[in-house]
């Protein structure tokens, strides 16, 4: 008779089709367990804590329901060696298993410790492909290979082309590839977004809260007002009350910020994808099928599918192809520390008072206010990238390492170089006036340039671009910017750098070397 096999599920694996759950066979243990190396490596929101645990609490125990047997190991179970490869050689030295079956994981750090247990493991260890992506490893390496640069548009083309989705034939629905052109609209005086399923906390996911707020008293985030799906079936109900009521708006609405509206049209999703919750691809093909039947318009269609189908498949497949090298990037010599108040949220500017806010709340906050105003401001500042990826990694409850990096030390920072975009994303305190009604209720000048009052975007954005004129000046995106530059003289520039280090060190961002 065959040994029984022992099975990991991680954290963020929760799906029935699972690669590594895909031949379950009677005897075999699926082992899934809570672990102190996974919740503290970072100091993790309590809500993604709550939200992880109860999830995998729900997913055990629907595995019991269809008779497999489930060796879950709780946080405080007094036996628990609290990281993931501790448990799997405690299982085997308990257990008579025959091979242990593994799903890759989605961090580089994690993924290092479960090849060197499989390494020395007292069983054969399978290690397989995670087939929950669009995207494989090999399909991106095949995608990047020879090429100088790794935009995402293009290759967000190519899996249009594969997937069929809004296709026409070999054309794109309606001629163009990309609608965001027409995504980018202040919201107008009085137009306020829809109510928004929020999903009411089980028995299972209330004991989870419970416990994350006495064993994580200290961490990040508040946890009163958790409302994410932990199950499939809550998952689903939150994707199709996002199709049928808000996709509709999400496409004119979807760069736009207002003051107290942390949802606006976004489709709260992610964090049921990263858990394995929702199937990528099958959200994709609902929201076609929306504009299909004349539910959603094309450009709120195309926008959608491009954050999944484009940019988290991306973004996965940059993280997997450039790692580990890619977490030690710092093209811009960023130097400064993370100022005090993105943990407190305890200053004067509106703008990222109600992001950071919004962020300890919920562990949410739209992509335009993690790239435009945290990341943009941290950019300006010069606040080092590995305080920045931290930062995000610990505040919101839908970011894991492959997603989390590429966007800040791609997108946000620019710290990579322009390996993900083609350039900084930096932009004055103009650009969040005209995507917001932020900046009407500040306390600081969104039209002024200098001095105490001025907006503190707009005080850093030139001195920004001088203090890197010579990594950036070269960029073809940037060359208006930098004619302007050249035509202030050479005083003048210098005013203007001596005007961003006043505010960044008002603003906390001090070098690391003196905050130490």
């Amino acid at each position: 008779m065959t040994a029984p096999a022992l099975r990991l599920v991680l954290g963020d694996q929760l799906s029935a089709n699972l690669a590594g759950l895909s031949d379950l066979a009677d005897g075999d243990v699926v082992l899934m367990a809570e672990v102190r190396d996974e919740t503290t490596y970072v100091r993790h929101h309590k809500q993604k804590i709550a939200l992880i645990f109860a999830a995998m609490r729900a997913f055990a125990e629907n595995l019991r329901q269809r008779g497999v047997t489930v060796r879950y190991v709780g946080y405080e179970d007094p036996a628990n060696t609290h990281s993931i490869v501790g448990e799997l050689h405690r299982a085997l030295d308990e257990g008579g298993f025959g091979r242990v079956v593994l799903t890759e994981c989605g961090e580089w750090r994690l993924a290092q410790a479960l090849s060197a247990f499989a390494g020395v493991a007292q069983a054969p260890v399978e290690i397989r492909e995670d087939d929950r992506f669009i995207c494989s490893h090999d399909r991106f390496r095949r995608w990047a290979s020879g090429k100088r640069e790794l935009r995402m548009e293009f290759f967000y083309r190519e899996m249009r082309r594969e997937t069929g989705l809004l296709m026409d034939g070999d054309q794109p629905e309606g001629g163009r590839w990309n609608f965001d052109a027409e995504n980018r609209k202040k919201l107008p005086r009085g137009v306020r977004p829809p109510n928004r399923l929020r999903t009411p906390p089980s028995d299972i996911t209330r004991q989870a809260i419970e416990d994350v707020a006495r064993l994580f008293p200290d961490h990040f985030g508040d946890l009163h007002d958790f409302g994410w799906p932990t199950t499939k079936a809550e998952a689903q109900a939150v994707l199709e009350a996002f199709i049928a009521d808000i996709l509709p708006g999400f496409g004119d609405w979807q760069d736009a910020m207002a003051q107290g509206e942390p949802w606006m049209w976004h489709g709260l999703i992610s964090t049921s994808i990263n858990l394995g919750l929702l199937d990528p691809l099958e959200g994709c093909r609902r929201a076609e099928a929306a504009y299909r039947d004349g539910r959603a318009p094309l450009n709120a269609v195309e926008g959608f599918i491009r954050q999944i189908l484009g940019w988290r498949e991306y973004v996965r497949g940059v993280y997997w192809l450039k790692s580990p090298e890619y977490g030690r990037r710092n093209a811009l010599d960023a130097d400064r520390a993370l100022p005090w108040f993105y943990w407190s949220g305890e200053t004067d500017m509106a703008c990222v008072a109600d992001a950071v806010g919004q962020t300890r709340a919920h562990a949410y906050a739209h992509h335009i206010q993690r790239l435009m105003v945290t990341g943009n401001l941290a950019m300006l500042l010069g606040v080092h990238p590995d305080a920045v990826d931290e930062w995000y990694m610990v505040v919101y409850a839908d970011a894991y390492e492959w997603v989390e990096m590429p966007n800040t030390r791609g997108m946000a920072t620019f710290a990579d170089g322009g390996v993900v975009g083609s350039k900084p994303y930096a932009a004055s305190g103009a650009y969040i006036n005209r995507m917001s009604d932020y900046c009407a209720g500040c306390r600081y000048d969104v039209k002024a340039k200098a001095g105490d009052g001025a907006c503190p975007f707009n005080r850093l954005y030139w001195g920004f671009l001088e203090r890197n004129r010579a990594r950036l000046s070269g960029l073809p995106r940037l060359a208006m910017p930098y004619r302007t530059l050249d035509g202030f003289g050479e005083a003048r520039r210098q005013a203007l750098m001596d005007e961003a280090e006043a505010a960044r060190l008002h603003l906390g961002a001090t070098r690391l070397t003196d905050a130490d």
